[in-house]
């Protein structure tokens, strides 16, 4: 039965077209090793097996009657961000409670238009705020991956640990994920998945609970650069429910997987390189370069002169949107509700304990810079520093035709390690929140393992729209590193 879990999407597809094996089958193996390994990792907040096996079997009939969308039969797991009709839905926080939507997301309805089957909701940083998913009201996620000569429990990132996790320890074929600063791409690097996020408007927003409208976007989790096209591909296309999605043609990204990359010119941002960046991660980087110097590319030093503001100015617009989305909040019409003396108190007494520690200092910070006085000198100036960072990406874009860059400044680090230092947590994001701001496209793959065993991820960031090219260079960078390491079965 592991055997069925350890295939890739693309994989598992092949074996279902051709019967080797059914989707009840591998359902059900992948059921198994969730059963087995969830009470350590704590990847999964919810399992639906019933449901799973009933779609599954429906699946099946599909395949035996010759009728297979592009998804058949295929076991996933969905983010606990994503409202799923039905099935409890609480961006793993205390104030949504039982939450049970009486709708589905897009990205999912299209997933379920598409033949895939649910294996249950993933564990995320509470409202996708954090980045090691140690927020949640759940409990922690435990990265599948240990450092060698160690028990120590690691972080799998976040705030999509638990769907990096998921895909990592292979208690899914891929998942579902969604990126405001860095939330696919970081856990993607730390547990040695591929992980991409789309142009800002690529996938439908509606029915995610949102953090920061300006900022999330949703894409996947895989094992490989082609498994993350051909799910991607399903979960993208035009929503009318969603203002800020994008009404083009979605391309067969898979079909851009093995093409060549030769005569690409490649920027390499030399305001990332950090005084502080660890050897091992500049050595990755060097050797990121030669690989694609090797496949045919040319290799520019471009500048990105604001990049030292970006951080400073996400950590102040992302608490702005998250202030302003959570106010709906209140324990009136759903979810917690504490009752008080007076309607203010209940309200007060709700969001006291409904939200988690870093979502109530997000509100605080995102409530100040909005507040009279201030909302000249933080969010007006960190718009404006938003746009210098799009302009920076449209100079570089005039001179190459993708960036490369590492994906985060270490490899995963011990749960509880950054807890109390917000700001060392905040900089885990340093290369991946310039994407967000600017609305473009950033892929992760992993490139290699550190010097205690784990992997390391390297990032590649494309023109707006122009995800083909990404999963051109991705394809030619994960045949060149050979990354075939998986983490030590320990659970």
């Amino acid at each position: 039965m592991s055997a069925l879990t350890a295939l890739t999407l693309k994989g598992a597809l092949e074996g279902l077209a051709s019967k080797q094996f059914s989707s009840e089958e591998i359902t059900r193996a992948h059921i198994a090793a969730i059963e087995a390994a969830n009470p350590q990792l704590n990847a999964y907040v919810l399992t639906t097996p019933e449901k799973a096996l009933e779609g599954a079997r429906a699946a099946d009939a599909r395949i035996a009657a010759g009728e297979a969308r592009p998804l058949e039969g295929a076991p996933i797991g969905i983010k606990d961000l994503f409202c799923t009709e039905g099935v409890r839905s609480t961006a793993c926080s205390k104030i949504l409670g039982n939450f049970i939507p009486p709708y589905e997301s897009t990205v999912t309805a299209n997933l379920w238009r598409e033949g895939a089957v649910m294996l249950g909701k993933l564990n995320l940083d509470e409202f996708a705020m954090g980045s090691s998913n140690e927020s949640s009201a759940f409990g922690p996620v435990v990265n599948p991956w240990k450092s060698r000569g160690s028990n120590q429990p690691l972080t799998p990132g976040g705030s999509s640990g638990g769907s990096a996790a998921a895909v990592a320890a292979d208690l899914c074929l891929a998942a579902t994920a969604t990126d405001t600063g860095g939330s696919i791409r970081q856990p993607a690097a730390f547990t040695g998945t591929v992980g991409i996020k789309p142009t800002y408007g690529r996938c439908s927003r509606y029915g995610i609970v949102a953090f920061a409208s300006s900022l999330d976007q949703a894409g996947p989790i895989a094992k490989t650069v082609e498994d993350a096209a051909i799910l991607l591909r399903a979960m993208a296309g035009h929503d009318q429910k969603d203002s800020t999605s994008l009404n083009i043609e979605v391309p067969d990204f898979a079909s851009f997987v093995g093409k060549s990359v030769k005569g690409l010119r490649i920027g390499v941002p030399k305001e990332y390189r950090l005084d502080s960046m660890p050897a091992e991660i500049a050595a990755l980087w060097d050797q990121g370069i030669a690989w694609l110097k090797a496949a045919g590319c040319e290799i520019r030093e471009v500048s990105l002169p604001h990049t030292k503001y970006a951080l400073p100015a996400y950590y102040i617009i992302a608490p702005a949107e998250a202030s302003s989305n959570l106010a709906r909040y209140d324990g009136m019409r759903f979810g917690l509700r504490q009752e008080g003396g007076t309607l203010t108190e209940t309200y007060e007494n709700s969001r006291a304990a409904g939200f988690g520690a870093e979502v109530q200092r997000r509100i605080l910070i995102g409530t100040y810079v909005l507040s009279a006085g201030y909302y000249d000198a933080y969010y007006l100036k960190a718009l404006k520093v938003r746009r210098r960072i799009a302009d920076d990406f449209e100079a570089a874009f005039t001179e190459v035709d993708a960036l490369l860059t590492p994906t985060a400044p270490s490899a995963a680090f011990g749960l509880g390690e950054r807890v109390a230092d917000p700001i060392a947590m905040y900089l885990n994001d340093v290369f991946t929140v310039t994407t967000n701001l600017a609305g473009l496209p950033g892929l992760s793959l992993p490139a290699g393992l550190d010097s205690t065993g784990l992997p390391l991820g390297l990032q590649l960031i494309g023109r707006p729209l122009d995800e083909g090219t990404l999963f051109s260079l991705a394809g030619a960078m994960e045949d060149a590193a050979g990354f075939r390491s998986k983490p030590e079965k320990w659970w």
